[in-house]
């Protein structure tokens, strides 16, 4: 009988440790992690948050930041790094590529939980010709010094726009573009395929969105697409993107290589001409939808039953990033860690943001920028002051009048606006130079409302 206890002891807690495994691999995603911006917090305080409030177990950067691996370690936390585009052609030789892991990778490999090492981002798509040309010799010599260096758990890859395959409406009719497929492609995925690392794309259906049919594109019900040629009928324009490269790589004969999502999202905020594409409620709908679709582990119609590893792009509203308003706002948090919208990433009990606008159902505030100059705050200044909104708290006797200074005056200014006109995020711009943040910037009797 002890003997028999023992074993079922032994078989409920052997099975107890596949569900817990099973469960945590279930609600779990990745995202990517972009600085280009100002007003981001500190690397160990985004380490910080994303282990104790969100479901995010893996993050992928876009460079090799020493503060961010220092960061990360110890944290579970798995951290993809990206080699940038302009070392590829130095890693073709064997030397420079083991100085190279010498340098930014062997003094972290202990504490920090790496992914893939990524060789440039995007080659392809964005050249030049001598990267494209040395791309695969370089993936092939980093493997190789990371092997040389002791490192045999780390997978070495590279991220694809979308750009690699032919334009095509359906998945069936997918190939990768003439020139690339035998001449890089071809020897890149027998690389994969001997080194068991995944090829990554970059699938976004933001840039397929059509709005005369934007459910398609939005997870939303919808009446789908049907592949004629395949049989199957689609219902989201992920699993159209992802069964377009499986079908191309399939017709090199590598169909059984591991794919990752490198990088796919939405922007929440955008012009003019970005509308009605860009939006929360869009941005909500679609990121939710991937992290549901994700958990759920159906897979696509042609590779059913499989999890693509994803990485959501991206972790925070970067605003410096060039480009359009959209650009800037791909984030699914604000510098403050309060969710933009709710994609479904917090940990139960982390409440998520209960009026759709990006305020974290709390309070939220509007002030300058960091490193937003006093011309431009000035004119914020003039421009709320002549809409109607009451300035006199930071006129001489005011309230708001001291401390006597451009960003105190525009800081009050500028949240009279935000909470007058509706507490939309666009209410808080201010060309660049607005910032919405939960922390209540009140001092003495100088109240904000």
């Amino acid at each position: 009988m002890a003997s028999n206890s023992s074993s079922s002891s032994a078989a409920a807690f052997a099975a107890a440790l596949l569900l817990l495994a099973t469960v945590s691999a279930v609600q779990s995603i990745g995202v990517n992690y972009g600085t280009i911006a100002d007003n981001l917090p500190p690397p160990a305080q985004v380490a910080q948050f994303l282990k104790d409030k969100t479901l995010i177990d893996r993050i992928k950067i876009f460079d090799v930041n020493p503060d961010i691996l220092r960061a990360f370690a110890n944290t579970g936390i798995s951290v993809t790094v990206t080699v940038p585009n302009g070392e590829i052609p130095n890693l073709t030789n064997i030397r420079y590529a083991r100085q190279w892991v010498a340098a930014h990778i062997k003094p972290f490999h202990l504490q920090t939980r790496f992914g893939y090492i990524l060789v440039g981002n995007e080659i392809l798509h964005w050249g030049p010709q001598n990267l494209i040309d040395n791309l695969v010799l370089a993936m092939k010599t980093l493997h190789r010094a990371l092997i040389r260096e002791g490192i045999r758990d780390i997978k070495v890859t590279t991220a694809h726009s979308l750009g690699i395959l032919k334009p095509s409406v359906i998945p069936s009719l997918s190939r990768f573009r003439p020139g690339w497929d035998v001449g890089v492609l071809a020897p890149m995925l027998k690389f994969l395929r001997q080194t068991k690392s995944p090829f990554m794309v970059n699938p976004y259906p933001y840039f397929a969105y059509d709005p005369k049919k934007p459910d398609l594109s939005l997870f939303r019900p919808n009446k789908g697409i049907f592949d004629k040629f395949v049989k199957k009928t689609y219902f989201n324009m992920f699993d159209v993107l992802m069964d377009s490269v499986y079908i191309s790589m399939k017709r090199l004969g590598f169909g059984d290589v591991t794919i990752v999502v490198g990088e796919t999202g939405w922007a929440s905020q955008g012009e003019t001409y970005e509308q009605p594409k860009c939006s929360v409620k869009n941005a909500a709908s679609y990121n939710g939808g991937l992290v549901g679709k994700f958990n759920s582990g159906k897979g696509t119609p042609l590779m059913p039953g499989r999890k693509f590893e994803t990485y959501i792009f991206s972790l925070f509203n970067e605003n410096l990033k060039p480009g359009s308003t959209a650009e800037r706002n791909f984030g699914l948090f604000y510098p403050d860690f309060t969710p933009v919208y709710d994609a479904g990433v917090m940990r139960r009990g982390v409440a998520p943001p209960s009026n759709g606008k990006g305020g974290g159902g709390g309070k939220r505030w509007c002030v300058p920028r960091t490193g937003a100059n006093d011309g431009a705050l000035q004119n914020n200044i003039n421009y709320v002051c002549s809409q109607g909104i009451d300035c006199r708290p930071i006129q001489p006797g005011g309230a708001c009048f001291n401390p006597n200074n451009v960003k105190s005056h525009a800081a009050f200014a500028m949240n009279s606006y935000y909470q007058s006109k509706g507490r939309n995020d666009f209410n808080c711009d201010f060309s660049g130079s607005g910032f919405l943040t939960s922390t209540d910037p009140s001092t003495g009797s100088c109240r904000f409302t």
